[in-house]
């Protein structure tokens, strides 16, 4: 059986191949081995992102913030996976959700 690891790198490859279903299917299998795989939740937001599914991918990011509460880049991720929802659906309410990850991230990133 693979571990969560090997099939995060079996999810990279397929990526590069813009196998975005598969892709999503590793990172699953992933997360039911290691739930708390931060790397793959940060990997999930961005593929179902470019598929289109916004509120998918925003539960990820916001997953990957919950686990690396201290990490800037997280939220700053998390950021962009608001405006890419914004610019995939038009709905304002993103905006400020945009506006509040990247200060929570400038303000991680002052403290190190």
């Amino acid at each position: 059986m693979p571990t969560a690891l090997e099939l995060y790198n079996e999810a990279e490859q397929l990526k590069a191949e813009d196998k975005l279903e598969e892709v999503v299917a590793k990172l699953e299998q992933a997360l039911e081995i290691d739930p708390a795989y931060s790397l793959a939740h940060s990997s999930l937001a961005v593929t179902l992102q470019k598929m289109g599914k916004h509120d998918e991918a925003i539960a990820h990011a916001q997953k990957t913030c919950e686990l690396e509460p201290d990490d800037p880049f997280s939220f700053a991720a998390m950021s962009v996976t608001y405006q890419r929802a914004y610019a995939g659906t038009g709905d304002t309410q993103y905006i400020a959700m945009a506006e509040e990850a990247m200060e929570k991230s400038r303000i991680l990133q002052s403290q190190r």
